[in-house]
C-alpha cells in the first residue's frame, strides 16, 4: 500500500514537472514570436518611410534634378527589410533613410517654391509620421525585448 502511494506521488510530481516545463517552453515560444514580430513592425514601418521618400524625391525632380537623380540612386540601391533583416540591417537601413530625408530637407531650404507646394508639404507630414511609426515600433520592440530578457532571468527558467 505504501508503495502503491508513494508512486502515485512520484507520478503526480513528474506530471507537474512536464506541465511546467511545457508552460515555460511555451511562453518562451510566444515571446521570442513577439520579439520577431516587433522587429518586423520596425522593418514594416520603415518601409513605409521609405515609400513616402520615394514620392519626395519624385516632388523635388522639378526644381533641382542632380539632387533627386542621387537620392534615386541611392533610393534604388538601397536593401528591402522584411521579418528576417536583423537589428544591424535595420539600423543601417535607417541611417540611409536619415540621411536621404536630411538632403531632401537641405534641398526644400534651397528652393523656397518647392518647400512652399502642396505635394511637397503633405508628403513630409507622411515622412513624419511614419517616422513616428518608426519611434513607436522601436519603443514596442525594446519593450519586448525587456520582457523576453527578464524571463530568461527569472527562476525556474535560468536553471
Amino acid at each position: 500500500m505504501l508503495f502503491i502511494a508513494l508512486a502515485i506521488i512520484v507520478i503526480i510530481i513528474l506530471i507537474i514537472i512536464v506541465i511546467v516545463t511545457v508552460s515555460i517552453y511555451n511562453s518562451f515560444v510566444t515571446l521570442r514570436e513577439r520579439v520577431a514580430n516587433a522587429k518586423a513592425q520596425i522593418a514594416a514601418q520603415i518601409e513605409s518611410r521609405w515609400d513616402a521618400v520615394s514620392n519626395l524625391i519624385s516632388a523635388t525632380k522639378q526644381y533641382a534634378k542632380h539632387e533627386s537623380e542621387l537620392l534615386e540612386s541611392i533610393t534604388e540601391k538601397r536593401s528591402s527589410l522584411g521579418r528576417n533583416s536583423s537589428m544591424q540591417e535595420i539600423e543601417e537601413n535607417d541611417a540611409q533613410l536619415n540621411n536621404v530625408v536630411g538632403r531632401l530637407i537641405a534641398i526644400s531650404e534651397s528652393y523656397p517654391d518647392l518647400k512652399a507646394s502642396e505635394v511637397y508639404q503633405t508628403t513630409m507630414e507622411s515622412v513624419n509620421k511614419f517616422e513616428n511609426n518608426v519611434r513607436h515600433s522601436r519603443m514596442i520592440y525594446n519593450d519586448v525585448v525587456t520582457r523576453f530578457n527578464r524571463r530568461l532571468k527569472q527562476f525556474p527558467t535560468n536553471i
